[in-house]
């Protein structure tokens, strides 16, 4: 069984989010006390990397011939990307720079998901299991 195209919708849209965030010129980005939290920057990339990893692994999370080969074949195509958006800041983005703890920042946000989403989807497996009903 295969997901529908539409559950990667919220993915596709989130992509796109993340895209224009990650290459928004550096002067307009808002500058108030809010942004002053320790390592703030950081923060948004776990939540943005960790977000984009599960909009793009839940349409497998109810199949339960999803291995976790292909959650962690996901979480490294969504590093992959984090990395590339760090160059395409560095070069093509106005005010923007390369930034390796960004890229930290997104795989751990990214590895977090990903080990959360296998824990779920192996209890769901489990409890269909013993259920005795297909997932």
């Amino acid at each position: 069984m295969k997901p529908k195209i539409t559950a990667f919708f919220p993915a596709i849209i989130w992509l796109i989010i993340t895209f224009i965030l990650l290459t928004l010129p550096g002067s307009d980005i808002p500058n108030t006390s809010f942004f002053d939290i320790i390592y703030f920057d950081k923060w948004v990339h776990v939540g943005m990397f960790g977000l984009l990893t599960i909009a793009w692994c839940y349409p497998f999370l109810k199949i339960s011939t999803s291995t976790k080969k292909l959650f962690f074949l996901i979480t490294a195509g969504v590093i992959l990307y984090g990395i590339a958006m760090e160059f395409v800041q560095e070069y093509f983005a106005s005010q923007r720079s390369f930034d390796l703890y960004d890229i930290l920042a997104d795989t751990v946000g990214t590895t977090i998901a990903c080990f959360l989403l296998i824990r779920l989807h192996n209890k769901q497996k489990q409890r269909s299991i013993q259920k005795n009903e297909p997932l």
